[in-house]
């Protein structure tokens, strides 16, 4: 009869070992494997937040502390977008002609890392695409019961679900269930000034340098309520001030 306990309690270990497989943790934080070609694994939570509904702290990009102002004049590495110290590719944006070449925040300037440490990161403006392209993404307007809106980012099922974006109004697929595969984004917003606009927005840092249009700005992906085909983007005209608030959802890039 032992035997039969010893035998029944291995099969239950190895069931729940196996349903855990797409969850773990690192350095006392927890992230989600979705999938993605390059192994990198998601946080289920908004450095500052202990539940995947908080919205976190805010920082300005390549600050590693929130505050209570986020302009120009509060900025650290520079006064204005074209009087920046750290992180250029263009003398034209620099105090006194500054340029460091710099396109990616180093960890010392990585929100993530000097937070959480460990493996963690923030993510690239690559992994942040990466998301979107492999992932299937449904708009709630209340994520698991409490009244927070954003965005959930399901491990895709299926080829055809990848890059899809369910907006607001529009039922996705009933394969598709909290119990699957995830990670949910708040509609956390960004601040400025000493200001918060959150609710229906989303902004989400990357560790990457806008060199396409400004260096005064770096990439996020951003989103809106789902109201119409505006959905998912990474900036396409030109990435967020660098001087603002944003959370920052931290991951850990494949090996």
């Amino acid at each position: 009869m032992k035997k039969i306990y010893f035998l029944a309690a291995c099969c239950l270990a190895m069931c729940l070992s196996a349903c855990s497989g797409d969850k773990g943790s690192e350095n006392g934080h927890e992230w989600v494997d979705l999938g993605l070609p390059s192994g990198t694994k998601w946080a289920t939570c908004n450095i500052g937040a202990t539940k995947p509904e908080e919205f976190g702290n805010y920082y300005a990009w390549g600050e590693v502390t929130p505050k209570d102002f986020y302009n120009w004049s509060a900025y650290k590495y520079g006064s204005n977008n074209d009087q920046l110290t750290r992180y250029n590719t263009n003398t034209l944006y620099g105090r006194n002609g500054f340029a460091d070449g710099k396109t990616v925040l180093e960890l010392e300037d990585d929100a993530a890392h000097f937070n959480w440490g460990g493996k963690w990161r923030m993510p690239t403006q690559d992994q942040q695409y990466e998301l979107y392209e492999q992932c299937y993404w449904v708009w709630t307007e209340s994520y698991d019961g409490s009244g927070v809106k954003g965005y959930i980012v399901y491990k895709a099922k299926a080829e055809a679900d990848k890059g899809v974006t369910v907006f607001k109004d529009i039922p996705p697929l009933s394969s598709y269930s909290l119990s699957d595969a995830h990670i949910f984004l708040p509609a956390a917003g960004y601040r400025r000034d000493g200001d918060l606009y959150a609710g229906s927005l989303g902004f989400y840092w990357s560790s990457s340098l806008d060199t396409d249009f400004c260096p005064g700005d770096a990439w996020s992906v951003i989103f809106d309520s789902g109201f119409d085909s505006y959905g998912v983007s990474f900036g396409d005209d030109g990435g967020s001030g660098r001087c603002y608030g944003q959370p920052v959802r931290a991951v850990i890039p494949g090996e």
